[in-house]
């Protein structure tokens, strides 16, 4: 019988290393934000050590994972359906709710969906989060998108491109009607 690892912790040191990989993290970075060595880092990886649940939750709040996909099938998120009716967003910002589309075990790729209420924003502020490539397409009304200083008005289907760490702000313009928009972002900062 071949050796293929089985239980709960066999694809944990594994995933931990593709996501880290995949959010171009070394593991003295993960290291560093986590207060682990980076040779107890490295063991985890090749299932070497096990993990407390406490070091996966600090692993995992650096990785933007939850634990529980740290321990789901192996090609589980592989091809699902999400009802939108299933889903449940945050509010955030003034007037503005997120739905995250994407499963936490998507490494390379998160989509989001936004609702900007009249006059609703991403807050007083622009805003920043990791250093991944970021576009935001505007489905349906009208925005102004901030970056850098820079502002652009958009409309429906109208898109901008940006990075993810240069500062950023979405203000619903008319005043008059809801906004939509969709930001799709690789590699995933939430």
């Amino acid at each position: 019988m071949p050796n293929d690892q089985t239980g709960a912790e066999a694809g944990v040191g594994s995933r931990l290393r593709r996501r880290r990989r995949a959010l171009h993290l070394t593991l003295k970075d993960v290291a560093e934000q986590t207060g682990l060595t980076e040779g107890y880092l490295s063991q985890i990886e090749r299932d070497q050590a096990n993990a407390s649940v406490r070091t996966l939750q600090r692993l995992c709040a650096v990785l933007k994972l939850s634990v529980g996909d740290l321990f789901a099938p192996p090609g589980a998120a592989a091809s699902a359906v999400l009802r939108f009716s299933d889903t449940r967003g945050m509010a955030f910002g003034e007037g503005a709710t997120k739905v995250k589309l994407t499963p936490g075990a998507f490494d390379h790729l998160e989509v989001l969906l936004g609702h900007f209420e009249p006059g609703g924003s991403t807050g007083v502020e622009p805003y920043t989060h990791g250093d991944s490539e970021e576009i935001l397409l505007v489905l349906s009304g009208e925005v102004e998108v901030q970056v850098d200083g820079q502002v652009h008005r958009l409309s429906a289907l109208d898109s901008i491109h940006y990075r993810s760490s240069s500062p950023h702000k979405v203000v619903e313009t008319t005043g008059r009607e809801e906004a939509r928009v969709l930001w799709a972002i690789a590699p995933p900062t939430y």
